[in-house]
């Protein structure tokens, strides 16, 4: 009798848990859905509005006050500009800072105090970036405002905790045996992290640089503090003259009373839109093909 009780009642209780387990599953499908379509719906929007803008000449054309004319290759120029000050100061700094604290820093209360210290600038609000660019860069030292130079410097210093974060975890998952084989063999300290750990760990130091270069890509809030306000009719021949970027350029056409100007605001989002999607699909892409399981 108890055994056709327990039976029973466990049954039930099987029961029970597979339909919490399908309503959970229910809730998270139906998030999934909310969120994406959200997504949707700023595409959907997007594409409707500004896929009529977009040709050759919007691409070419520089900015205007007549929305008919008005073009973001000066704002595009900007952008790659600014990426380019930014890649090239963040990107070498972030690595060897990586390299340092995970190889060769002594374990004591000041190096945690730098790794505690570099995981909080991470969660920073990038307007802080910006303050900072517009105290240091452009009051102390006295480099042009609104120029690519100033913003690729205020970003790297957005983007290097994101780089030295990802750098530290790639080249932790390499396995202690790598670094024990190369020494063995009569290989120098250096010699291994560079010849042997460093190219292991390289697809998930560029994955998080391009994760940290496309949300560089998208800010506004810094470029805001050092003057990248300005109307810019002229494209910048360097990263020293004044420019615009493709964010601003945004926040500037949404900003205008001319209605017009709605036509060339989605049709820049949508250019802005497939720059992040492509990096993000590149760095998917390296993380996945060179990817090392061990």
């Amino acid at each position: 009798m108890n055994s056709v009780w327990d039976t029973e009642q466990m049954a039930r209780r099987i029961a029970r848990r597979n339909k919490a387990e399908r309503r959970f599953r229910l809730l998270g499908l139906g998030a999934i859905v909310l969120s994406l379509s959200f997504l949707v719906l700023l595409l959907v929007i997007m594409l409707k509005n500004g896929l009529g803008g977009l040709d050759w000449e919007f691409l070419t054309g520089s900015d205007s006050t007549d929305a008919s004319t008005a073009g973001i290759w000066g704002a595009l120029k900007g952008s790659l500009l600014t990426m380019a000050v930014t890649l090239a100061l963040s990107f070498p700094l972030g690595v060897l800072s990586a390299i340092y604290l995970e190889e060769f820093a002594p374990k004591n209360r000041w190096i945690d105090l730098v790794e505690v210290s570099i995981n909080n600038l991470a969660a920073v609000p990038s307007i802080i970036f910006g303050l900072l660019g517009l105290a240091v860069f452009i009051n102390t030292f006295g480099l042009p405002r609104s120029a690519p130079l100033v913003g690729g410097l205020t970003l790297a210093l957005m983007t290097m905790p994101v780089i030295v974060i990802s750098g530290r975890n790639a080249i932790k998952a390499v396995p202690p045996s790598i670094r024990d084989a190369a020494l063995a063999v009569g290989a120098s300290p250096v010699q291994t992290v560079f010849h042997h750990v460093l190219p292991l760990a390289l697809p998930g130091i560029l994955t998080g640089t391009i994760i940290g270069m496309a949300r560089a890509l998208g800010e506004t809030a810094p470029l805001l503090m050092i003057g990248m306000r300005a109307f810019i009719a002229t494209p910048p021949d360097g990263i020293t003259d004044p420019a615009s970027v493709l964010p601003m350029q945004i926040f500037l056409w949404s900003d205008e009373i001319d209605r017009a100007f709605v036509q060339n605001t989605s049709a820049a989002i949508i250019v802005l839109l497939v720059f992040l999607l492509a990096m993000n699909g590149l760095a998917i892409y390296l993380r996945n093909k060179f990817e090392v399981r061990w």
